[in-house]
């Protein structure tokens, strides 16, 4: 075997083992006691640390212009608000709802990014789109219960294929860590502001609990910087193609552990996972028959 090829398989592993990390990111939600708009203080708080010692110890330069660092931090703004509707939805539902309408972000980036880029519409873009509305239709009409979840987990979904796409942009001429770590950066002073405005964060204590604490700094390091950092790396030897393929995984392997950690509080109705059989086939598809129709 050929060092490229073992390069390329050790890169095929990490990404594997990253975007289970992603997944076990749902699970944390639900584990941790505190708040949504909380947990994702501390998230990004512990991330901005993590990542800054990395590009210390790496020695990697964090200049940016005055117009870059305006973008990313105005930018970090949406990413505060895609991690708080996400955790949010887990607390007012269950893991395997929020995954699964989380990945109606392919829906609304069919959308966004024409807007954003000024290009045309595909039309293969506006099928897949009407195909996943059905799985959400149906995952709303027997699963009702879960409406405010639902609509928080889609709102998430929103945001983030928002910022997915506005990063397309700003990664052409900035490095994607430096842009991370402005953004992360971005969303901690964005969230302590609103803290300061409701004033919740003048009665911050610190005072968690231990278990809280650690699945906190699991959250922050691991599940947010460290797969990040890893994230990226992987596509110097892997395509951009495979490297999407792979991450439409993340509900599925967050669904699965919500299963072995939840147990029979994930179980659902049929009509839930006849409508996320739907939407999970259609984003995992999609990109296999793009590359093989050059879309």
């Amino acid at each position: 075997m050929t060092s490229k090829a073992v390069n390329t398989n050790n890169s095929l592993l990490i990404l594997h083992l990253t975007v289970f990390i992603w997944g076990f990111t749902g699970i944390l939600g639900a584990l941790i006691s505190v708040d949504a708009v909380q947990m994702v203080w501390y998230r990004v708080f512990i991330a901005t640390i993590t990542l800054f010692i990395y590009f210390k110890l790496s020695k990697t330069s964090l200049k940016v212009t005055k117009k870059q660092f305006w973008q990313f931090f105005f930018t970090g703004s949406i990413v505060a608000l895609h991690w708080i509707l996400f955790f949010h939805a887990i607390k007012v539902s269950t893991v395997s709802v929020t995954l699964v309408c989380l990945s109606s972000f392919t829906l609304f980036t069919a959308i966004l990014e024409p807007l954003i880029k000024k290009q045309r519409i595909q039309i293969a873009d506006i099928i897949i789109g009407l195909i996943i509305i059905l799985g959400i239709y149906l995952i709303f009409k027997f699963e009702s219960k879960y409406t405010s979840g639902i609509i928080f987990g889609l709102s998430a979904a929103l945001a983030s294929s928002l910022f997915g796409t506005i990063n397309s942009v700003l990664v052409q001429k900035s490095d994607a860590l430096v842009i991370s770590f402005y953004e992360i950066m971005g969303a901690f002073l964005w969230i302590s502001l609103y803290r300061l405005f409701d004033q919740s964060l003048f009665t911050e204590r610190f005072n968690l609990s231990t278990t809280d604490w650690l699945y906190l700094g699991l959250l922050g390091t691991v599940c947010t910087a460290l797969a990040y950092v890893a994230g990226v790396s992987v596509m110097r030897t892997i395509s951009a193609f495979r490297v999407a393929l792979i991450t439409n995984l993340e509900p599925v392997y967050g669904i699965l552990l919500a299963f072995i950690f939840f147990g029979t509080r994930e179980t659902m109705s049929i009509g839930f996972y006849l409508g996320a059989i739907i939407i999970l086939g259609a984003v995992f598809l999609y990109p296999i028959y793009k590359r093989r129709n050059n879309l």
